[in-house]
């Protein structure tokens, strides 16, 4: 199955917003607002900014299920993204990662594991999945791993060559 065939929508209202990626190389992130990684926000437009020539698109995945720490509306999540960290990456709608309410985006993603091993439940916010241009998941990189990690960015460019 390819994570581009999952239907999401963008934090517009967009439907389909995943589908649109496929071709990319793609860094699928849960990013919250309110977080102490928060920060991360910046390595990830700087990833973004230098690979997306190159067919490579950060995706982030608003999530509250960690300390309710991205309890915003679309338009404010929006705003923050932007006037805080200058975002400009596909941003799509706020899902659940883990649980009952689990979006099958992650039902997918969280069958790869890290490089510790880990498979299964997201741990917390920032949470990275590598997708390939067909939709293949690659890699996972745990939240603590920043954006510019050097297996992160070995990853991407061995992606990016493929």
């Amino acid at each position: 199955m390819s994570v581009y065939d999952v239907p999401v929508a963008g934090l517009d209202g967009s439907q389909d917003a995943l589908a649109k990626q496929r071709g990319n190389v793609a860094l699928v992130v849960n990013v919250a607002s309110q977080c102490g990684l928060t920060p991360q926000y910046a390595g990830l437009q700087q990833m973004y900014d230098q690979y997306r020539d190159r067919g490579f698109a950060v995706l982030g995945f608003p999530c509250n299920q960690f300390g309710a720490q991205e309890p915003g509306t679309p338009d404010e999540i929006k705003t923050f993204c932007e006037t805080s960290f200058g975002v400009t990456f596909p941003m799509f709608e706020k899902i659940e990662v883990n649980g009952e309410g689990q979006h099958e985006l992650y039902e997918e993603l969280t069958k790869t594991a890290d490089a510790e091993g880990h498979t299964g439940d997201i741990r917390w916010n920032f949470e990275k999945f590598l997708v390939s241009r067909d939709g293949e998941v690659l890699a996972r990189f745990s939240p603590l791993v920043e954006p510019d990690a050097p297996e992160v960015v070995a990853a991407i460019e061995g992606a990016l060559a493929q």
